[in-house]
């Protein structure tokens, strides 16, 4: 019995890892997007400017 939950906790565990990663994959997808879209209309807005859009 306790290897049958030991297999069913790693189950369980594994899946909730690959969903979590499959939502960061998704999280990270929308924030390149979000600055790549910003580097853009900042570069088309600078005019030839050395300004950046973040404040780092």
């Amino acid at each position: 019995m306790g290897p049958l939950l030991l297999v069913l906790l790693l189950a369980l565990i594994l899946f909730g890892v690959g969903f979590a990663v499959e939502v960061l994959w998704w999280v990270a997808i929308a924030v390149l997007v979000v600055w790549a879209l910003g580097f853009v209309f900042r570069a088309a807005d600078a005019g030839g400017g050395r300004s950046r859009w973040y404040r780092w």
